[in-house]
């Protein structure tokens, strides 16, 4: 399924505000070129009726026919310029040429006039739209009356180059206006949003270690409003952490000391029975399995708090430490117990201080957890080694052991809290181990992962990035 596609408050108002203004202008330039069409349109038909009106008034009855006085610098004047020349025609009857041009389109079909009265057409003429003035007079004398036609002809070139010049005269000054209406909008609009980036930045700072309440000033109302709601959240979240971290202290005190005393009492107790009544074995090992389960109970819950202060909510600080002086510490801690099991304890690292950013306190656990998997899990006899390697700008740490290993179909379900995979119904665990390991790993940037040795064991590996030097 694709992602949405994120959506600026940025965008969208310029969409919304400039996406109006672009569309009236467009509308307004169609406007004023359609109104510069009419305009010079009828500018047009006005001088090409003064023009149908004056040569009209040149043609004169003479005889039995007519006289033309119609000089050659007249004629000269409307044929001066060939982009723009004025075309004209007298006939009479209408339609017998008489005068000007013969290919003067003739008027439409039906067209009812008075004489003396100019009607306008538009036609084709020697290839190009013209605009045609016409006009029907009465000649001759009463006896013999005569109808005479008078056209007078232009092109429309000059009617578009008009509009088109009016509309870049009005259009440029609007779109100068409207990109300088478009700066002001989007500095506008980015001065109207700092209050958002800075309540941004003020959330963005906020760690679960500082949840103090956000102050913004000089802010709109609607930003206080945001502020405010962040704020109870922010309130509400710190109470929650708060009574998180009281129920670790509270619960490692509660839980910790009791399982502690009656283990300490079952020890003495069955110390107690081997002297005064060696021959009661059923009684040892009754207090020998109830000394198993408060053992247990109280790994279970050295393991839940340790799970606590592993996750994101505990608000940790990490801090700059050399990785390979705990792992030296933690493996040292870890030899007894490898002794009494049988197992052969090794570390090989690389010499020198590795340098990381994180939390000693979890990287142990991080470490004993594995180290304890590895021992509880190998069996007698079996090896254990501790890898501490440099890679590249990270540091590679690893468990690797020869027992029976992890079947591939459950290495995903090992990091499940109280999950036992088939291989952990021999020991003592909890299914927490590999949850907190890979909590911690995730704390530190990292991820643990689990493979295969040459051996035929498990490798419990992740890398943390170093700190530069």
């Amino acid at each position: 399924m694709s992602r949405p596609r994120e959506l600026s408050l940025r965008r969208q108002l310029l969409m919304w505000l400039l996406l109006p203004q672009l569309v009236l202008w467009l509308s307004a330039a169609f406007l004023a070129y359609n109104m510069a069409l009419v305009y010079t349109s009828e500018v047009i038909d006005r001088t090409l009726a003064k023009s149908s009106s004056a040569l009209a008034r040149q043609v004169k009855p003479f005889g039995g026919g007519f006289y033309v006085d119609f000089p050659r610098a007249a004629r000269d004047i409307l044929e001066q310029d060939p982009d723009d020349r004025v075309h004209y025609m007298v006939s009479s009857p209408p339609e017998a040429f008489l005068l000007g041009e013969p290919a003067m389109p003739r008027p439409p079909a039906g067209v009812a006039a008075k004489a003396g009265d100019s009607f306008f057409y538009n036609a084709r003429m020697k290839g190009m739209e013209v605009r045609v003035a016409a006009q029907y007079l009465l000649a001759g004398t009463e006896e013999r009356p005569q109808l005479m036609l008078v056209q007078v002809a232009k092109s429309r070139a000059l009617n578009a180059e008009l509009a088109r010049k009016i509309l870049v005269d009005m259009g440029l000054p609007l779109l100068g206006l409207m990109l300088l209406t478009s700066v002001l909008v989007w500095g506008g609009i980015s001065r109207g949003l700092s209050p958002l980036r800075s309540l941004r930045r003020r959330v963005e700072d906020c760690s679960a270690r500082d949840l103090a309440p956000i102050e913004i000033e000089n802010a709109p109302n609607e930003v206080r409003s945001l502020t405010t709601a962040i704020n109870s959240l922010l309130d509400e979240v710190h109470g929650q952490v708060a009574q998180q971290r009281r129920f670790i202290a509270d619960a490692a005190h509660q839980l910790r000391t009791p399982l502690a005393g009656l283990k300490s009492q079952t020890e003495l107790v069955r110390a107690e029975l081997r002297e005064a009544q060696p021959d009661l074995p059923l009684l040892s090992r009754q207090l020998a399995q109830v000394e198993t389960s408060v053992a247990r109970s109280i790994r279970l819950v050295n393991q839940l708090l340790a799970l606590a202060r592993a996750e994101p909510e505990a608000g940790l600080t990490l801090q700059t430490l050399d990785l390979a002086q705990l792992v030296r510490e933690v493996t040292t801690e870890a030899v007894p117990r490898a002794l009494s099991a049988r197992i052969d304890l090794g570390l090989e690292a690389e010499a020198g201080s590795m340098m990381i950013r994180g939390h000693a306190g979890l990287l142990r656990e991080l470490l004993a957890n594995l180290l304890d998997n590895a021992v509880q899990y190998t069996g007698p006899g079996g090896e254990v080694t501790v890898l501490l390697q440099r890679r590249g700008h990270s540091v590679y740490l690893a468990v690797q052991d020869n027992g029976p290993g992890i079947p591939l179909a459950e290495r995903e379900r090992v990091f499940e809290r109280f999950y036992r995979g088939s291989a952990e119904g021999k020991g003592k665990g909890c299914g927490l181990g590999l949850a907190i390991v890979q909590e911690i790993a995730r704390r530190h940037g990292s991820q643990l992962l689990l493979g295969d040795t040459p051996g035929g064991g498990l490798s419990a590996s992740l890398q943390l990035a170093l700190v530069p030097a």
